[in-house]
């Protein structure tokens, strides 16, 4: 909604200080003639989307522009996606800068001040030659409108990327201000799953073993806890990646009716958002989904099987790391506990479910909260599943100590 009440105003705010808009005018008033020019649009894809460069970012940042600045305005539009913890380096504008969050949760800090978090919908005015950095909280996407105009030629003037220190310190304000909110039994504290996320894990594993029966009771769960809709279903469908397209689509059938069924009971229950970046394709798309399987598996994924069917990789980075990882309706901790639910679930699998155990770490998953997860799935009958993913985070967790 935000973004396209912004491309709206944007638009009109265009025409209103163009010829069109004066010819227009001009051809109302007898005597005066004046050429109308038509109209230029421009469709999603037709603009090459641009990664932030590495000098002036940290972390992955996506441009994708929507106009540059012509001779009858001075000021270009462009989309700027942050994924979780990127952010930009510290800089100034010599035009000033305004932004317009529409998706996710980030930050904004000028030099000397107190880090400020953004959320969709927030509108903010970066005054001429003031330093300050912005981006992604460090578990969460962010995008945003970036407008801005030129002095001589020059719209940004760019200086020191953020530290490590200087992000951390900044990020306080995020890990105090992202808390979901308290739903009944939920746990606030950080070193614990939440609610919602306690009910992630059993819905994968319902999923996996297709206990339709339990399905239903978890996803009735993690909606009760705050599970919204649109991460719901983002749950069922990464997950045909590990265990297959019919119980995907299965569990989308039981999703359906339990929706309808609480609606039907009065239960209005949040949507949640699609993903904010469109789809990438082609080179770009295998680019990214190698970046994202790097960063999640800890290293480049190469190996025998790798080399005897190189396609497979291929498969794993353009689709699950790219097409998959890369929407950003449901962020990759709920995706590791997923994964890992369902991995859990799954006898045979238990090389991969060490892999993600490793994984879920380095999300910033902790160990309190991976034994929570086999807690909870122990105690919900799920006992091998239990014990196949104590065995993996055991080994994950000797193999992070070197031994």
């Amino acid at each position: 909604m935000y973004r396209s009440l912004v491309i709206c105003v944007a638009f009109i705010a265009f025409c209103a200080t163009t010829p069109m808009a004066r010819s227009a005018e001009a051809q109302a008033q007898p005597g005066i003639s004046a050429a109308a020019p038509s109209q230029q649009i421009t469709r999603p894809g037709e603009r090459a989307s641009t990664l932030g460069a590495a000098e002036n970012f940290t972390g992955r940042a996506r441009v994708d522009p929507l106009f540059a600045p012509n001779e009858t305005i001075n000021a270009s539009l462009a989309y700027v996606s942050f994924d979780p913890g990127a952010r930009s380096a510290w800089h100034t504008h010599p035009a000033g800068q305004r932004l317009v969050v529409t998706a996710g949760v980030g930050l904004t800090q000028e030099w000397g001040k107190t880090a400020q978090l953004i959320r969709p919908g927030d509108a903010v005015w970066c005054p001429p030659g003031v330093k300050h950095w912005h981006g992604a909280a460090p578990d969460t996407s962010m995008t945003h409108l970036a407008m801005g105009a030129s002095v001589d030629g020059k719209s940004v003037t760019w200086m020191a990327r953020v530290t490590d220190e200087q992000y951390a310190a900044a990020s306080g304000v995020a890990a105090r201000s992202t808390q979901p909110q308290a739903v009944a039994g939920s746990q606030a504290n950080a070193e614990t799953l939440t609610a919602r996320q306690q009910a992630i894990p059993l819905i994968a594993a319902f999923m996996a073993t297709g206990d339709m029966v339990g399905l239903n009771a978890g996803l009735n769960q993690g909606l009760d806890a705050g599970l919204t809709v649109s991460e719901a279903k983002e749950i069922l469908v990464q997950l045909y990646a590990y265990v297959g397209f019919p119980k995907s689509l299965n569990a989308l059938g039981e999703l359906l009716k339990v929706t309808q069924a609480r609606r039907q009971r009065g239960i209005q229950d949040a949507p949640g958002r699609e993903p904010s970046r469109p789809v990438l394709t082609g080179d770009e798309l295998l680019t990214v989904g190698k970046a994202y399987q790097t960063r999640i598996s800890g290293a480049p994924v190469t190996g025998p099987v790798m080399d005897f069917a190189p396609v497979i990789n291929q498969f794993l980075q353009a689709h699950l790391f790219g097409d998959i990882f890369e929407r950003d309706n449901l962020d990759w901790r709920s995706r590791e506990l997923a994964t890992v639910g369902a991995l859990a679930a799954t006898p045979g699998v238990e090389a991969q479910l060490r892999s993600h155990m490793r994984a879920s770490l380095r999300v910033g998953l902790t160990a309190t909260q991976l034994h929570q997860l086999i807690q909870v799935l122990a105690e919900h009958g799920e006992k091998q599943a239990a014990q196949r993913a104590k065995d993996a985070l055991t080994q994950a967790l000797a193999a992070a100590q070197g031994r």
